[in-house]
């Protein structure tokens, strides 16, 4: 087969020339050249096409050794061969050195053919290594890039647990990148050295089983990052025997926290959803115990003198319901049962009405400062609850910090997008007003903060409390549909964030209901409505003493049948709002139609979810929550009553 050369010779000669030209045409060769003498000429004619190049090794002003240099000087692949009429053999095997694919002696141009054909092949095989590199090296770069964006790392293992490879993006999983893994491996670190202690005897097992018996592992663990963090993580893995003899692990990991925390917050859901299923079911009849245990206690205890003992034991047996009643309150809110009335609310508003009571419950070894945000934005939540929370929150602070310190609580209007939505499980992204309460303690370790929220739960001593007020907030603050978050380091002190929708009405100013020691006396009329006797009973003597007629009745159907047989004015409808046959609501309503005038108070001992069912809960109606004491009733009823715009819808 004709092989076309496009060739350039160097020669000043022309007919030394015509000789290298009259031998490639006999070795078989279709030929198209330019010859050039001189490095100006030379430059001209030299281009990266080019097939071949023939040179004098020795001209007047321009030597091949020169002409090769300023070839390689442009990284043109063009093979090189040096004809001379005269060469020394130091001087050939340094042309072939610096780069020269030949050289032949003008009087022995036998061989050009065969010189030439043998450096075309080698251009060739060096054209077919490059392409071989290139793809290589484009292979192993999309491979790199496969590894290094793809979530799962992929590595391999000796027998001991060493790291042999690990993909590049190692560091998004363990924080190490690969070379300080290989750096740790040289240590003679393995992997189990990161391993958490109460997952390695079991991954080891899995691991020495993989060699032991071939039988590939499929294990959760949680492996110490390189800043300390403990990580959940899944790794499938199998062994082969490589051609060294040696047998090697080769597995992949994978990221789970994400799906850990879920499961933690679904079972920490779980829980509540218990825990407040049972507070739900007894809270009832409970909060109707309580309020009869309570109510009478204050009432005995009021009857006898100052000096009498007999009031101090009774204040006690008062001071054990009240605690039996807020234990039930805790229970309900940790459950998202507890009766909520929302208002439209600026914490600033909260923090600055509590701020005197907050600051004489932590103490004066502890110094106490607010940041809020001057223009912060509207909740809508229950007053009393976010109180709570508040209160909870300090207490907890305080008793983090024994030896005095710092506590901050701040607001500020933020917004939570969707890169915080997906470290945060069932965060919806949008405006949110945060308060946050930071102190000074000393601090909880990772695994006391994954069961800060759990019922029941507490690091104090024994005696010193129930492990209900964290939970307690976790419950209020979800059943108002915000979010709680706590970042904490042992000896640097804790802060808890909670993140409460924001609305865009405007805050509602909060006036507080007088807490006097005694309500004001009265002589109306109330229709008493309550199915359970002691209850009835109770509030029956309490509204009696305070100067009131009442008329009880033990069911809706009776309720109305004794306002039908009074001739008289009836103030005041206080109704149980669940009941059997007939609900509080529903006697409202039937006795409005004969006594407009009359207002409604509606008590219940039941969940929110309860009352809410019986359409109770809104601005336009007033509500008292059992269990109640003589005062709060007393307290109630007044305010009612003393009410203008009170009505019976």
């Amino acid at each position: 087969m004709t092989v076309h050369l496009h060739a350039l010779i160097l020669e000043d000669r022309p007919a030394d020339a015509r000789m290298v030209v009259d031998g490639l045409l006999k070795a078989g060769f279709e030929l198209d050249y330019r010859r050039a003498d001189n490095e100006q000429e030379y430059l001209a004619h030299l281009r990266p096409d080019l097939d071949i190049i023939l040179a004098d090794y020795s001209m007047p002003q321009f030597t091949a050794l020169q002409a090769l240099a300023l070839l390689q000087e442009r990284g043109y692949d063009i093979p090189f061969i040096i004809i001379s009429g005269k060469i020394s053999e130091e001087a050939a095997v340094e042309s072939i050195k610096q780069g020269g694919a030949d050289y032949l002696l003008k009087d022995r141009l036998g061989r050009l053919g065969q010189a030439v054909t043998r450096a075309l092949e080698e251009k060739q095989i060096r054209e077919e290594k490059r392409r071989t590199e290139v793809a290589l090296r484009r292979s192993e770069e999309r491979y790199r890039l496969l590894l290094a964006n793809i979530p799962d790392v992929t590595w391999t293992g000796d027998p001991e647990g060493k790291t042999i490879f690990i993909s590049p993006n190692s560091e998004n999983i363990f924080g190490y990148t690969p070379e300080e893994v290989y750096e740790l491996s040289k240590a003679d670190s393995t992997l189990f050295d990161r391993v958490h202690p109460e997952d390695v005897a079991h991954l080891r097992e899995k691991y020495h089983e993989l060699f032991a018996a071939g039988k590939a592992y499929d294990v959760e663990y949680r492996v110490r990052k390189k800043d300390g963090q403990w990580v959940w993580v899944h790794s499938r893995a199998m062994a082969t025997l490589e051609q060294d003899g040696v047998e090697y692990a080769y597995g992949v990991t994978s990221d789970i926290s994400v799906r850990k925390g879920l499961e933690a917050q679904l079972l920490q859901a779980q829980k509540m959803e218990s825990v407040g299923r049972l507070a739900g079911g007894v809270a009832h009849d409970f909060n109707n115990l309580l309020t009869v245990i309570v109510g009478y206690c204050q009432l005995l205890r009021d009857s006898h003198e100052e000096s009498d003992r007999r009031r101090d034991q009774l204040a006690e047996i008062e001071k054990a319901g009240k605690r039996a009643a807020s234990l039930t309150r805790q229970l309900l809110a940790l459950g998202r049962q507890q009766v909520m009335r929302p208002r439209v609310l600026n914490l600033n508003s909260i923090v600055a009405d509590i701020q005197k009571m907050l600051r004489r419950l932590i103490g004066e070894d502890i110094d106490f400062e607010t940041s809020l945000n001057e223009s912060l934005g509207s909740v809508e939540a229950d007053p009393g609850q976010i109180e709570q929370v508040i209160m909870n929150l300090a207490v907890n602070a305080r008793d983090a910090m024994p030896n005095g310190g710092s506590l901050l609580i701040e607001t500020d209007n933020v917004e939570l997008n969707e890169d915080y939505a997906q470290h945060h499980p069932y965060t919806v992204p949008g405006s949110y007003i945060m308060i946050a309460v930071s102190d000074t303690g000393f601090g909880m370790d990772r695994d006391t903060q994954s069961h800060i929220f759990e019922p029941f739960y507490t690091t104090k001593e024994q005696g010193k409390g129930t492990g209900l007020g964290l939970s307690t907030v976790y419950g209020i603050v979800k059943q108002s549909g915000g979010y709680i978050e706590v970042y904490s380091e042992l000896g640097q002190g804790t802060v808890f964030r909670i993140y409460l929708p924001r609305v865009d009405q405007a805050a509602e100013a909060l006036v507080r209901v007088g807490t006097g020691p005694l309500p004001q006396q009265g002589s109306e009329t109330i229709l008493l409505v309550e199915d359970d006797q002691m209850v009835r009973t109770f509030a029956l003597q309490v509204l009696t003493q305070r100067g009131y007629e009442v008329l009880a009745a033990a069911s809706g159907r009776e309720a109305l049948s004794v306002s039908q047989e009074h001739a008289g004015q009836i103030e005041l409808l206080l109704t149980d709002t669940v009941m059997p046959g007939m609900s509080g609501p529903q006697v409202a309503e039937n006795l409005r139609r004969s006594r407009p005038g009359t207002k409604v108070i509606y008590m219940s001992g039941y969940t929110d979810e309860a009352v809410i069912r019986h359409g109770v809960l809104n601005e336009r109606v007033h509500f008292i929550q059992k269990p109640f004491d003589p005062d709060h009733l007393g307290r109630k009823v007044r305010q009612v009553l003393n009410d203008d715009n009170a009505t019976s819808s």
